[in-house]
């Protein structure tokens, strides 16, 4: 069996990479890997460091918008997990073209190549973003999509031309959309490894507006354990709502963090909202739970004590990633959460 992971150098799919090749999924021990990876800002060498000797494991630099060297990689392959996607919102604000291409163009180009070459399945990596802000209860598959960010919307119409490559050519494609994920080697723009190496190198939190914004904390590892049900269970055609049942405002996330790190208030700094802001996010994830079995298993208090102890034993990971401090008082204030 071949399993082609594009995005397989960033945190979530280089965690499902690290997991694929030392025996995590059992129902792929045996299965050849291959990462198709652009080596931008998100992914990262150093990530697939542990398994890098694997003799399962082969390695392509190349960009899934280009036509050539996608279909280098994609004929023989069973099973395409595809993680690679333009993902800071921040980034996404002060310039959208980058996320049209990769996460619109770069996924049909994959979804075009996968059903030329015949792939039996195809596992679309997608967000609880696309789902707009919700103020009370949490959301269906079928949801209605309204995104908000320009990130999000990309999103949507990758998701979106996903499935119609189902009904379209009959594409095996099953898309997952999940919460906020935490856990070791996250880009240090990412809000909690953000907010975890400021406080590791004396630099304030930048928290947004209020602080009340609320997310649903998904550690990495129940995340790729979901996205492994899926492609080995799921339905063609249906989506996959993941999420790690933890809802926190940012105030509350940060907080924690402090009390981790024996930091005090004084330690936060207050900035101007992002534009387009959800004030919440919520999946109901009774699908893949009835379905496929899924329950998250690491408890967010564990998780997140883990992942600040990673960080703080990892310098030599994080210090070359971190964003170059901008504004008064040193403060880095890049964020996405």
């Amino acid at each position: 069996m071949r399993i082609l992971v594009t995005g397989g150098a960033g945190f979530i799919g280089s965690h499902f990479v690290r997991q694929l090749t030392t025996g995590a999924y059992p129902e792929y021990d045996d299965a050849e890997v291959i990462v198709l990876d652009r080596f931008t800002y998100a992914g990262n060498e150093a990530n697939l460091a542990p398994v890098a000797g694997s003799s399962r494991l082969r390695v392509v630099r190349g960009d899934i918008c280009d036509t050539a060297v996608v279909d280098t990689v994609m004929p023989g392959t069973d099973l395409v997990v595809h993680f690679a996607a333009e993902s800071h919102v921040d980034r996404s604000i002060a310039g959208a073209a980058e996320f049209v291409r990769t996460n619109v163009q770069g996924t049909h180009t994959l979804l075009q190549a996968a059903a030329d070459h015949g792939a039996s399945r195809f596992v679309h990596v997608s967000t609880d973003e696309v789902y707009g802000s919700i103020e009370h209860g949490s959301w269906p598959e079928d949801h209605p999509l309204r995104p908000n960010s320009l990130y999000a919307a990309s999103k949507a119409s990758s998701d979106l031309v996903a499935l119609a490559f189902h009904r379209t050519h009959d594409l095996p494609v099953c898309v997952t959309r999940c919460s906020n994920n935490y856990g070791p080697y996250q880009n240090p723009e990412k809000a909690i490894p953000l907010f975890v190496t400021n406080l590791l190198t004396g630099h304030p939190v930048p928290l947004y507006g209020d602080g009340r914004n609320v997310r649903d904390w998904l550690h990495v590892d129940d995340h790729c354990r979901a996205l492994a049900l899926v492609a080995a269970e799921g339905t063609p055609g249906e989506i996959y709502n993941i999420g790690g049942g933890t809802e926190l405002t940012n105030r509350d996330l940060v907080s924690r963090l402090l009390e981790l790190l024996d930091a005090g208030p004084e330690m936060v700094e207050q900035v101007a909202d992002r534009k387009a802001h959800d004030r919440r996010y919520s999946v109901d994830c009774t699908k893949i739970r009835t379905e496929l079995g899924y329950a998250p298993r690491v408890p967010f208090e564990q998780g997140l004590a883990d992942t600040v102890r990673w960080y703080a034993d990892h310098r030599d990971w994080w210090e070359p990633l971190r964003p170059q401090p901008a504004g008064g008082a040193g403060s880095l204030t890049e964020v996405s959460c």
